[in-house]
């Protein structure tokens, strides 16, 4: 088991996943923020009824030690009152990936950029 997650947020529009892609990965929070932007159809309920919504989905790449920073920045700026952040614990991965985001979050971090 590593000290990574991959995080999942659930936005309004592609648009406010970019804008907190951007700053989660500006401020160091996230190493990467894939934003999945075909409609997600999503079905909850809320307030006591069944609701649906089309949403575009934001999977972001971090460690354990900065998830409640990042829950915390994500909260403040955004749309929902509620939003869905879900972290998943990164089992395995390439040693060279995984190193890619721990140096991405640090404020130390290597500069470049990584390959695709």
């Amino acid at each position: 088991m590593t000290d990574k997650r991959v995080v999942l947020v659930t936005c309004s529009s592609a648009r406010e996943a970019k804008r907190i892609g951007r700053a989660l990965v500006e401020a160091r929070l996230a190493a990467c923020a894939n934003i999945f932007s075909a409609p997600v159809l999503s079905i909850y309920r809320w307030k006591g009824k069944v609701e649906s919504a089309r949403e575009s989905l934001l999977i972001l790449k971090t460690t354990k030690r900065k998830f409640l920073e990042l829950q915390s920045a994500v909260e403040r700026i955004h749309s929902y009152e509620v939003p869905e952040i879900v972290a998943l614990p990164i089992a395995e991965g390439s040693e060279a990936y995984l190193r890619w985001i721990k140096d991405s979050t640090s404020k130390t971090g290597r500069k470049g950029r990584r390959s695709k």
